[in-house]
């Protein structure tokens, strides 16, 4: 499984899908099994959920930075 490939649908789809958001805020564990189709192990899946949380989270930044920048 390409993990760096799961991680952009399901960042695609947390974008694309506000239930999906809401579902893998809530159990993102679930939401990302739920794309991927299989269930596995929390371990297996936590890598998958960790890179969508730090694109998630540099998406927000950048944003915010955006946001700055057109202050100035």
């Amino acid at each position: 499984m390409d993990l760096k490939k799961k991680a952009e649908e399901i960042f695609d789809k947390i974008k694309g899908d506000k239930d999906f958001a809401k579902k893998f805020e809530d159990d993102p564990v679930k939401a990302v099994e739920s794309v991927i189709g299989i269930d596995l192990p929390e371990d297996k899946i936590q890598p998958v959920v960790d890179a969508v949380k730090a694109k998630l989270t540099a998406d927000k930044a950048g944003g915010i930075i955006g946001k700055i920048k057109d202050i100035f």
